[in-house]
């Protein structure tokens, strides 16, 4: 679904940034130029990314402790 009409960004294109190493809304902002002109997708462009941001968190397995590090 497109998130920005004045750009032409997609929900799609939001989450492969964020795939691809976007951590935050600013980022993703630069990185596809959502929100970059008239503003009102904002709002949607913000939600997008937090859904996506805390799929992925709650998707990544935990570290199991103790974790032990090896010095060479």
């Amino acid at each position: 679904m497109y998130v920005c009409l004045c750009t032409g960004v997609t929900d799609g294109q939001i989450r492969d940034a964020i795939y691809d190493g976007c951590c935050s809304y600013r980022e993703v902002r630069q990185a596809t130029g959502v929100a970059s002109q008239c503003g009102k997708c904002a709002c949607l462009a913000k939600q997008v990314v937090r859904e996506t941001l805390t799929e992925l968190q709650s998707s990544q397995p935990a570290i199991p402790y103790p974790v032990e590090f090896n010095v060479a």
